[in-house]
């Protein structure tokens, strides 16, 4: 048996995309764990690139059952365009699983978090703005509309007259909003019973079964450890927990269950969107960063903020996920730079800080204390083994490795699939 976590040690955007291909092609169950159509990853696969957002990367490979597990939220609008895609790409869905408990994004869910976000001003949190937060609100005030409802309309139609007179209320007397019509809604969601009908399943029952089998399965996570609701850096943060512990409560097995948890990481840093980031660069280093990186959001198109590799948050993904290897990503992004730097502590009020402080004021205006190291012309893109990467990179990769505890595994050096080193290490 083999069961795999693979998740973003960062602030997502780590490039779990090809990560999660590179597992999926090996497994037999893809299990996505939380999160909704606010994340994507991009696949490239030879001359071409596949965005997803939504549906697990197992989906790519045929043997492979692909799984949206009950921690998720859906939109059923949106997920519907997205197999629509894949099967123009030939790519079969049918074997898409999705949680009778998973919770559906709502029409009202993306007006409000769009309203919400506006009226924050200069304090806004950056999100996506696909009703995520608002769904996931709903889901913890017990007021959600969970799939498994849409399968019996009496009920549906009860749960959502009684949401949107509530919803209603907020929209017209707080945010001046038009009041919107239950019955439209209830009509419009009812168009997806068919789809619903045809994917829903006992995932928790099947993802069990499978273990048992021996089978491999991936839990394939969305956005990053640093954008956990709880351990993350609140606000500025997603609405569902990101980090491994939520593989198992997500998906509806026990932690005992899962063996394997592989951490991604840039081999630089970046985020979208507001919040603190105490390596961002500013400057000509995080211009060259997001141009050769292409450093663009996936889902929106943002423009990605920069910086050197901060180990001290590192070192702290390592202890709340667990992790036990990392999976370096774009590492050829820093070939041609003089010198690359890596964030060892952290220095505020004249006091310095080794480990993740728990007073977010540190983040915002305490300065990143750096080793400097030298860097490296070569092209590494096409290079397969370790030691025929040039000596300043492994040693650049040594002193990560070092320094948080767990062996690196894995480095890609490229955006396609084959672009990878795999080390031999226990």
């Amino acid at each position: 048996m083999s069961t795999t976590v693979v998740l973003g040690a960062q602030w997502g955007d780590e490039g779990k995309g090809k990560v999660t291909d590179f597992f999926a092609s090996s497994a037999d169950m893809v299990v996505r764990f939380q999160g909704g159509n606010n994340a994507g990853h991009t696949i490239v696969v030879g001359e071409e690139k596949i965005a997803l957002s939504l549906t697990p990367s197992g989906v790519l490979y045929g043997e492979c059952i692909p799984v949206i597990g009950s921690g998720c939220v859906i939109d059923l609008d949106f997920l519907k365009k997205e197999l629509e895609m894949l099967n123009s790409k030939n790519i079969k869905t049918d074997r898409l699983a999705i949680s009778s408990n998973a919770h559906v994004v709502m029409p009202y869910h993306k007006i409000l978090d769009v309203l919400i976000e506006e009226s924050l001003g200069e304090n806004k949190i950056g999100t996506t703005k696909k009703g995520i937060g608002p769904c996931y609100a709903d889901k913890i005030q017990r007021r959600g509309i969970r799939i498994q409802d849409l399968l019996d309309e009496e009920k549906f139609s009860s749960k959502v007259k009684a949401n949107v007179e509530e919803k209603n209320k907020l929209l017209t007397n707080i945010y001046n909003h038009e009041p919107l019509d239950a019955n439209q809604i209830i009509e419009e969601l009812q168009s997806f019973k068919g789809l619903v009908s045809k994917h829903i399943q006992e995932t928790s029952l099947l993802i069990s079964t499978a273990i048992k089998e021996g089978k491999n399965v991936l839990f394939e996570g969305a956005q990053g450890a640093l954008l956990d609701i709880d351990h993350g850096t609140y606000p500025y943060v997603t609405s569902s927990n990101t980090s491994s512990g939520n593989a198992a409560t997500g998906s509806g097995v026990g932690p005992l269950n899962i063996n394997r948890v592989v951490g991604v990481t840039k081999a630089y840093i970046s985020r979208v969107g507001s919040g603190p980031f105490i390596t961002e660069q500013k400057n000509e280093i995080g211009d060259y960063l997001i141009e050769n990186g292409k450093e663009f959001g996936v889902v929106t198109g943002r423009r990605r903020r920069c910086g050197w590799l901060d180990l001290v948050s590192l070192k702290y993904s390592v202890r709340v996920n667990s992790l036990s290897e990392l999976f370096i990503t774009k590492l050829d992004i820093l070939s041609g730079l003089e010198e690359i730097k890596l964030a060892t502590s952290y220095k505020y009020d004249e006091k310095i800080y080794e480990d993740y402080p728990y007073e977010q004021k540190i983040l915002y205006d305490g300065e990143p204390v750096y080793m400097t190291l030298p860097g490296w012309k070569e092209d590494i893109s096409e290079i397969k083994k370790f030691d025929e990467l040039p000596l300043n990179a492994q040693n650049y990769l040594k002193i990560i490795e070092d320094f948080i505890e767990v062996p690196i595994t894995f480095i890609s050096v490229g955006p396609e699939r084959n672009q990878n080193i795999i080390l031999d290490n226990d």
